[in-house]
């Protein structure tokens, strides 16, 4: 026990260390609270003026998570960095001098991420949604809302897990760019495309993000579904990471 908890702290040493892996960090925090404000000003300058302009489904309750939305491409970023860097690095060969044991090291990498994620998400994910509240002014919906609390939760829950999802996909990989460049666009716009077409629409809502949108969608029917999709994602994703890692040879 002792020496996975020597193991954590050095993986805490190494986030703290790399100033991109905090920066990203920063930016879901300030992307997340950003969006929410200015998603929350239009839509109450909307409601008060033209509300045509309103997605038939805009509730102010579901609009006060919008933002984190957004802000867990940061996320995704920090997951990959964690999982890539120090292949890209070659920092590697020394974290294995240290820490032998390449299941521990792995194991200790991916809870000191993991944890960075919730630590962060859960205080964003209040702020964001309370932020968007504010700028919905007499339109807001409470914290205390019907379903609120739940979606918060797994809002929560939702970013840790993709957050390790990108951790393991990195590490699968052994760098940063491919990752990057297939995550991203998928969160983005990828699997939303893919849900508007009749014939891949049922499959998309079997992809890691939209599974995972279930968690933090009020009143959803499929949150349990979406928890156990996203989970099967992101184990998978960890294994063939610790895979990859066990096989490194330098």
């Amino acid at each position: 026990m002792s020496e996975i908890l020597a193991a954590v702290r050095a993986e805490t040493t190494k986030l703290r260390a790399v100033r991109a892996l905090t920066l990203a960090l920063l930016l879901f925090a300030v992307v997340s609270v950003l969006v929410g404000a200015l998603d929350g000003w239009s839509a109450r300058t909307a409601l008060e003026t033209d509300r045509s302009r309103l997605r038939d489904d805009f509730t102010a309750a579901q609009a006060g998570l919008d933002g984190v939305q957004y802000g867990q491409l940061a996320l995704i970023v920090f997951g990959v960095l964690v999982g890539a860097c120090e292949y890209t690095s070659g920092m590697v060969r020394a974290s294995l001098l240290a820490v032998p044991r390449r299941g521990r090291l792995y194991l200790a990498k991916t809870l000191v991420a993991g944890a960075a994620a919730a630590v962060v998400s859960v205080p964003v994910c209040v702020i964001a949604y309370l932020v968007t509240q504010g700028a919905l002014g007499p339109h807001g919906a409470s914290i205390t809302a019907p379903g609120v609390p739940r979606a918060l939760a797994g809002a929560a829950v939702h970013l840790t897990l993709m957050c390790l999802f990108a951790v393991g996909t990195a590490a699968a990989a052994r760098q940063s760019v491919v990752p990057l460049a297939v995550l991203l666009p998928m969160v983005l716009v990828g699997s939303h495309l893919l849900s508007l077409v009749r014939s891949t629409g049922d499959l998309a809502r079997y992809l890691p993000d939209r599974a995972g949108t279930e968690l933090l969608t009020i009143g959803s029917d499929h949150a349990a579904r979406g928890l156990v999709t996203l989970l099967a994602w992101t184990g998978a994703a960890l294994a063939v990471g610790f895979v990859r890692l066990r096989r490194w040879d330098g």
